[in-house]
C-alpha cells in the first residue's frame, strides 16, 4: 500500500506530525493508499510558501498566465488516462464514462480561463470629474485557500485554480480526505509549468480545513461543500474578514409540465439524477409532474431506472458508479428507509453488489413537500416524483425549499417556460434539459446553496480585488 505526501512548493513533502488515513477505492470497498493527515504546521507552511510565490506571480503579465494555464491544459490531456485512472481508483467512477464526461470540459474549463486572463473587463478610463482622470486597475486578492469536495475531485480543483491562477493568485487547495489522489497528481502535472509555491496540495480532515480557513495568510477562502461546511466556513472566516465563496448544495426541482413529451422528459432527467451516482448538487432528483402527464412519466422514469447499469472502475457500460463512502452508503439508504407510508419506493431502494458501496437507481413516488425526501439533499441515485394540480402549485413547490442552485422546467409553451425562468429561485433555470454547463455562463445558487459564482467571466472576477485609480491632470 502506498503513502501519500503533501504537495507543497513545487515538490512532494512528508507531513510535518500527525497520523495518516486509509484511502478506499468505493468500487471495492478496499483500502489502497494511505494519506497524511495535515495539521496545522502543514497548513502554514503552504501557506507561508503560497505567500512567497505570490509576490512574484502577481506581477506576471496576463499573457504569461495565460500561457502557462494553456500548457497546463496541454500537459493534462497528453496524461489524461493516468490522471482519470487516479481519479477512478480513489472515487470508484467507471473509467471510460470519465474519460468521456469529465475529462473533456476539464480541459475546456481550463482552456477558458487561459483565455480570461487577458479580458479582464472595467470601466473605461476618463475624466468622471474636471480635471481629473480616474480607471479601474483589477489585481489578484493573494493567497486563496481551496477546500474541494468527493464528488469531483478533478474537476472542482480545476473549477479553484483556473480563476484564481488566471488572476494572478496563489493557491493552497485542501481535498476531501477521501479523494486526494488526483489533486495531487494534478499539482504535480502543474508544476512543471509554474513556479514553485503557486498551487499546493494538503491532505487532510476537517480540521485542516479549519486551519486553512482560519489562518491569517488567506485573503479569500473557496469552497465546494455542504451547507453545514459553509456556514462553519463563513463563520471561521468571519473574525478575519476573509472573503469566501461558497458552492454548496442543492435540491433541484424538475417541473414536468403536462404538455412534455414523458418519454424524452424521463430520458433525459433520468440521466440528469443518477449521474455520478446522483452525487451532484445540481442533480434532477426532485420531480413535479402535471396531473395527466404524471402516471406515464412515472412508469417511463421507472422503466429508464430499471434499464440503468450500475458499476465501478472496470464496468466500460457503466452509467453510474459507486456511492464516494461506506457513511454516504449508509445515509442514502437510511432515507430510503425513512420512506413515510403515504409514499412507495417504485424502484431500487437497495444496495448493488456484495463488495463496494453501489446502490440501485431508485424512484419514490406519493411524497408530499413536507417529507425528508423532499425538502432534504440525499446526494444519491435517488429520484422523487411528486404530482402538482396548476402552475402556481408547481412554483410554490419548487421554490418552497432551503436551496437555490439549480432547476429545470420541461414544456412546448414558451411563454410558460419564461415565466417559470423567471420566478423560480435558482441560480440555474435549464429549460428541456439538464445539467450541460457551458464554461462562458456561471454556476452558483442562491439561499442555503451559497454565493459566489464558479466558471464564466463572473467567477474569474471573484478572485480579483477592483482599485480606484485618480489622477489630477491639471497639477
Amino acid at each position: 500500500m502506498r503513502t501519500l505526501q503533501n504537495f507543497i512548493g513545487g515538490t512532494y513533502r512528508d507531513a510535518e506530525d500527525g497520523p495518516t488515513a486509509p484511502l478506499i477505492n468505493p468500487s471495492t470497498g478496499e483500502a489502497f493508499a494511505e494519506a497524511p493527515v495535515s495539521g496545522a504546521a502543514d497548513v502554514d507552511r503552504a501557506l507561508r510558501v503560497a505567500a512567497e510565490a505570490f509576490t512574484s506571480w502577481r506581477r506576471t503579465t496576463p499573457s504569461e498566465r495565460s500561457l502557462a494555464l494553456f500548457r497546463i491544459a496541454d500537459a493534462i490531456a497528453a496524461r489524461g488516462e493516468e490522471l482519470v485512472a487516479a481519479e477512478c481508483e480513489n472515487t470508484g467512477k467507471p473509467f471510460q464514462l470519465t474519460m468521456d464526461e469529465e475529462l473533456p470540459p476539464a480541459l475546456d474549463q481550463i482552456r477558458f480561463f487561459a483565455g480570461a486572463a487577458r479580458h479582464l473587463q472595467g470601466l473605461a478610463a476618463a475624466e468622471y470629474m474636471d480635471g481629473h482622470t480616474s480607471f479601474i486597475r483589477r489585481e489578484p486578492i493573494g493567497v486563496c485557500g481551496a477546500v474541494t469536495p468527493w464528488n469531483y475531485p478533478f474537476m472542482m480543483a480545476v473549477w479553484k485554480f483556473g480563476p484564481a491562477l488566471a488572476a494572478g493568485n496563489t493557491m493552497v487547495l485542501k481535498p476531501s480526505d477521501t479523494t486526494p489522489v488526483s489533486s495531487l497528481l494534478l499539482a504535480e502535472i502543474m508544476s512543471e509549468h509554474l513556479p514553485p509555491g503557486v498551487f499546493n496540495v494538503v491532505c487532510g480532515d476537517r480540521d485542516t480545513g479549519r486551519a486553512l480557513v482560519v489562518h491569517d495568510i488567506p485573503a479569500m477562502v473557496s469552497v465546494t461543500g455542504s451547507v453545514r461546511a459553509g456556514m462553519e466556513v463563513a463563520a471561521a472566516a468571519a473574525p478575519s474578514l476573509k472573503r469566501v465563496h461558497l458552492e454548496l448544495g442543492g435540491k433541484a426541482p424538475v417541473i414536468v409540465f403536462d404538455d412534455a413529451d414523458p418519454a424524452v422528459a424521463a430520458t433525459g432527467i433520468a440521466g440528469a439524477g443518477y449521474f455520478n451516482a446522483g452525487q451532484d448538487c445540481t442533480a434532477a432528483t426532485r420531480v413535479l409532474a402535471g396531473p395527466r402527464v404524471h402516471d406515464e412519466f412515472l412508469a417511463a422514469l421507472v422503466e429508464q431506472a430499471e434499464g440503468s447499469v450500475v458499476g465501478g472502475t472496470d464496468v466500460a457500460d457503466a452509467d453510474f458508479g459507486p456511492l464516494n463512502n461506506r457513511t454516504q452508503l449508509e445515509r442514502v439508504s437510511g432515507f430510503i428507509e425513512r420512506v413515510p407510508a403515504h409514499a412507495a419506493v417504485m424502484t431500487g431502494g437497495t444496495a448493488v453488489g456484495d463488495r463496494g458501496y453501489c446502490y440501485a437507481p431508485t424512484v419514490v413516488a406519493g411524497l408530499r413537500q413536507d417529507d425528508e425526501l423532499v425538502q432534504s439533499e440525499v446526494f444519491g441515485p435517488v429520484i422523487t416524483v411528486q404530482k402538482f394540480s396548476d402552475e402556481a402549485e408547481a412554483l410554490r413547490w419548487a421554490n418552497g425549499v432551503e436551496y437555490g442552485l439549480a432547476s429545470s422546467v420541461w414544456t412546448r409553451d414558451h411563454g410558460r417556460a419564461m415565466r417559470m425562468a423567471r420566478d423560480l429561485d435558482f441560480g440555474c433555470v435549464w429549460i428541456n434539459t439538464h445539467i450541460p454547463l457551458v464554461a462562458e455562463m456561471p454556476h452558483g445558487g442562491f439561499k442555503r446553496s451559497g454565493y459566489g459564482k464558479d466558471l464564466s467571466t463572473y467567477g474569474f472576477e471573484d478572485y480579483t480585488r477592483v482599485k480606484h485609480v485618480m489622477s489630477n491632470i491639471e497639477g
